[in-house]
């Protein structure tokens, strides 16, 4: 457990009400932040992350993930099938095969975004 050092926290008891006001008039409902949570949830599984991470270079279908990651057809679809419900991919048939991408460029640029963060 990390300890809070002493100048990350203020030493004084004040309220900027103009400020709290601002941001409460902005705040989002409980739900959205619940769903929030979920989605972030959702992305910090590595297996999860390194498929969204290839559905950001292109479009795929579940054999390709699979030999791509090295892991079971049924496997790959498992994450694929929690990533679909939370509208992170969304996926098209041709012909016998579905080919899998990212829902919207939103999940793009949020993954491309957090990636850049943990490389720098």
């Amino acid at each position: 457990m990390s300890t809070v050092k002493r100048d990350e926290v203020c030493e004084v008891s004040f309220i900027n009400k103009k400020k709290v006001n601002f941001v409460k008039k902005r705040m989002k409902p409980e739900r959205t932040f619940q769903l929030l949570a979920e989605t972030f949830r959702v992305l910090g599984d590595p297996t999860r992350a390194k498929i969204i991470f290839a559905l950001s270079q292109q479009e795929l279908c579940v054999c390709d993930i699979a030999n791509l990651l090295g892991m079971s057809k049924s496997a790959v679809s498992h994450q694929l099938r929690v990533l679909r419900n939370m509208r992170i991919v969304k996926y098209r048939k041709e012909g016998k095969v579905v080919y899998y991408s990212l829902d919207d460029d939103h999940i793009k640029n949020l993954f491309d975004e957090c990636l850049n963060h943990v490389e720098e």
